[in-house]
């Protein structure tokens, strides 16, 4: 069966990335799944405690209800993203990249602000971080961006202003 392949926006086809077969990057990827799971694990658990605690309206808030299952969604898609990221899906990788940095920013915001979660929460967030944190190192470690680098794209010195070009009409 013939696999088709999508054209991106600059005009290349995403195939398989070059370097995905190194043992030091099968290991960062296997530790981020592993990590995504327990992250997934403690969010589903958490989940499930706040629905067999939902009549304890002193620990279980609305704000926890939203908290959790926003925490869930996100841990499902970073465990999709990871597992497209071990095959070779560039754009997975890039979401999985900004989404371990944004969780853990919001997680530590989360875990800092007084008040705004009850404080069994925000250990178990904690914990979400610290494994996040594991993940974030991984995913945007030098080796691992390299092998997912788009080939053929540099970066450009700002080229100095010559003067008007002609018909710009200066």
């Amino acid at each position: 069966m013939a696999t088709r392949r999508k054209p991106l926006a600059e005009g290349r086809a995403e195939g398989p990335v070059e370097g995905l077969n190194h043992p030091g990057i099968q290991r960062a990827l296997r530790n981020t799944k592993r990590l995504i799971a327990c992250f997934v694990g403690l969010s589903v658990g958490t989940l499930a405690a706040v629905v067999l605690l939902r009549n304890h309206h002193d620990i279980v808030t609305d704000a926890v209800w939203v908290r959790t299952s926003i925490v869930v969604a996100a841990s499902l898609l970073m465990a999709s993203w990871a597992a497209k990221t071990a095959r070779g899906h560039g754009r997975s990788y890039t979401r999985l990249r900004f989404s371990s940095v944004g969780m853990t920013v919001a997680i530590a915001v989360i875990v800092a602000l007084p008040g705004a979660f009850p404080t069994w929460l925000k250990v178990e967030q904690a914990a979400c971080g610290v494994l996040l944190l594991g993940v974030l190192l991984a995913v945007n470690g030098k080796q691992m961006r390299s092998v997912f680098a788009k080939p053929g794209i540099q970066r450009q010195r700002p080229r100095p202003e010559t003067g008007p070009l002609p018909g710009d009409g200066r």
